[in-house]
């Protein structure tokens, strides 16, 4: 049975993949943002491992829940699924674009690593100056556009690691709303079965899903340059430089 860290896994896509996974008998280590909804997602996963608090609006204490999450000994999947959609440009950034990528550098390297995007990605600016220059043009799209291109410099820069982004659809949970009209138990699906299955089709690298098959992305996110503007950025912002072993 395998390990998993799930990031933002007190609600939402995040618990439910972690009830997916624990049902199956592996071990799952939840993570909540604070001290309330680390009791709240021991609720709704009671078979999990233990819950790791840290605050993803924060680099310090992102950084901080790295260490912890490495003070539990290494994981066999980490899923990158915790996100922020209507709060301001600058907290998009750091939860959705930066955090994935500390912890990503800081946390001991698994065998697969998921990070939850968005059929929004398509209308990212690949430019990468929105968070350069000019935080006020960055947006929601922008940032699942990143986690798609850090998901493929990690495919590119780890071979030995399996890492794929995943599109879980417009699903009514508390960021999508509850009208959203696409399939909830998929998109949690589709992390859990990334994170632990034996099929072929799950052992792959570099690649983007919906609902456990391969979707087309922006191109763009394959462009080595690209790749390597966006770790730079990263790393001139958070202080925390990518792994070069």
């Amino acid at each position: 049975m395998a390990r998993i860290f799930i990031t933002g896994s007190s609600d939402g896509l995040g618990s439910m993949a972690a009830k997916l996974l624990t049902d199956q008998g592996h071990n799952v280590v939840l993570h909540a943002r604070n001290a309330d909804r680390a009791r709240q997602a021991l609720v709704k996963v009671p078979g999990a491992e233990k819950v790791l608090i840290g605050d993803l609006s924060s680099i310090e204490e992102t950084k901080k829940l790295a260490g912890d999450v490495n003070a539990m000994g290494r994981f066999e999947a980490i899923i990158h699924n915790a996100g922020v959609y209507q709060v301001p440009n600058e907290l998009i950034f750091v939860v959705n674009t930066l955090a994935p990528y500390i912890l990503t550098c800081l946390i001991q390297r698994p065998d697969r690593l998921i990070y939850l995007s968005s059929g929004m990605h398509l209308q990212g600016d690949p430019g990468l100056r929105e968070f350069s220059q000019d935080m006020g043009r960055y947006n929601y799209s922008d940032s699942k556009l990143h986690d798609v291109i850090l998901s493929a410099a990690v495919a590119r820069k780890w071979p030995n690691v399996y890492s794929n982004a995943v599109n879980p659809g417009w699903v009514p949970t508390k960021m999508g709303g509850r009208s959203a009209p696409d399939d909830l138990e998929k998109g949690a699906e589709t992390q859990a079965w990334l994170a632990v299955s034996d099929d072929k089709e799950a052992k792959v690298s570099g690649r983007y899903f919906h609902h456990m098959r391969e979707k087309y992305f922006r191109p763009e996110a394959e462009n080595t340059a690209l790749q390597e503007k966006f770790i730079t950025l990263c790393e001139q912002i958070s202080g925390v430089a990518f792994p070069t072993d």
